[in-house]
């Protein structure tokens, strides 16, 4: 028997001697060995843990969103059960009041008087301005929730124009807020939404003064009395159909046409995210407008027929959706217009003189908040023969 064991423990040394040999060999391949298999370990349990946290994460984002939905239901149940019948809305003695101060001054190369546009009878408010201090165009407006289906604006304008001063209705209109299917009806003054900055006030505009085809062929902005229908598709894409039926009382219009019903306009939008940091725009509008003895700055008179089509896009870009710290914006818009009518002379003001009207724009702006702004801007204008180097702060 002890024999017997001597020889399988002698056996059993002699197959054991070439690993441990071998192990003794080569101890770093073996800890190399260890390590990837270690390593890889790490990788996995790590992709594991942030699966599940991901999966975590939405989990507990769906039941908040429940949570909030539930309770604001229950809030809404709690108000209706609780509060008494009433007609008048909660903030109607409490309305939105804002009030925009614009204050500038202005200086030119070329005399203020100089302020047609070659080839263009353009509007009143398409004028340069004048030179010196002057309070500019600013705003007082009143907003505020009628009810649960209307909506109500008030903006009141002062301007100060060739040294008169006038206070003048921007925009004064009611907009529903329940209509079915996506319609959205605004009835009153209003600015269209033809083209992309017209239904901007000028305030709200990155530059102190519009695009030169605003002023030339818009008097700056086209606003009206009269009615708009816009519809908003339930879609992914921004996808907007609007038209306006309008007094055409104002620039191109005149004269209030057909018992008052002298303008109409047409305007589609489209656009959408490109992805978290960019997003698009693109448009075509169409104005149609009847005037009748429209005067321009320079006295002229016009009667007849104006058609405007405009096609605009925009690109933004800020990272991760947030243009408070960093943004881009790239815009364009193309006008196209045509008149025929009758045009009564005051001046030569339809004669091009073989001029190609031209306006270049540098601007720098500091922001102290969203509610206050600094802005120095040049403009090289070349809209009339002679170039006009101005500067507005």
């Amino acid at each position: 028997m002890r024999t017997h064991f001597l020889l399988r423990s002698t056996l059993l040394l002699t197959l054991l001697a070439p690993a441990v040999e071998a192990r003794a060999a080569d101890p770093q391949a073996e800890i190399v060995q260890i390590r990837k298999t270690l390593e890889a370990m790490k990788r996995d349990y790590t992709r594991r843990i942030a699966e599940l946290e991901k999966r975590l994460a939405a989990v507990e984002k769906r039941a908040q969103a429940a949570e909030r939905q539930a309770a604001r239901a229950e809030e809404s149940a709690r108000a209706a059960a609780t509060a008494p019948e009433q007609t008048e809305s909660a903030n109607a003695m409490n309305p939105g009041i804002g009030l925009v101060m614009n204050g500038r001054y202005q200086s030119f190369s070329r005399p203020a008087s100089e302020d047609a546009i070659p080839g263009f009878a353009i509007g009143p408010g398409a004028t340069k301005g004048e030179e010196g201090f002057s309070l500019g165009e600013s705003e007082l407006g009143i907003s505020a929730d009628i009810d649960d289906r209307f909506y109500g604006q008030f903006t009141a304008s002062y301007v100060n124009d060739a040294g008169e001063n006038s206070v003048e209705v921007e925009e004064a209109f009611i907009q529903t807020l329940a209509l079915p299917a996506g319609l959205g009806l605004k009835a009153g003054r209003f600015l269209p939404g033809i083209g992309y900055l017209n239904s901007f006030h000028t305030h709200a505009d990155d530059f102190a003064d519009r695009p030169l085809p605003y002023r030339a062929m818009l008097n700056d902005a086209d606003k009206d009395d009269g009615v708009e229908l816009r519809w908003l598709a339930p879609t992914d894409l921004f996808l907007e159909l609007g038209a306006d039926l309008l007094a055409g009382d104002q620039y191109p219009g005149g004269g209030g046409a057909h018992d008052g019903v002298g303008a109409w306009a047409f305007f589609f939008h489209l656009g959408g995210d490109w992805d978290e940091s960019n997003a698009w725009q693109a448009g075509l509008s169409y104005l149609d407008a009847e005037a009748r003895d429209r005067v321009s700055a320079a006295g002229d008179s016009f009667s007849g027929h104006d058609r405007l089509w405009i096609v605009d896009a925009v690109w933004k870009w800020a990272p991760q959706g947030n243009p408070y710290q960093h943004n881009f914006k790239l815009q364009g818009e193309f006008f196209r217009r045509r008149e025929s009518g009758d045009f009564t002379p005051a001046g030569t003001a339809l004669d091009s003189q073989g001029h190609d009207p031209r306006h270049y724009s540098a601007m720098i702006d500091w922001s102290n908040s969203e509610f206050s702004r600094l802005r120095l801007q040049y403009n090289n204008d070349r809209s009339r023969p002679r170039a006009d180097d101005q500067f507005t702060l």
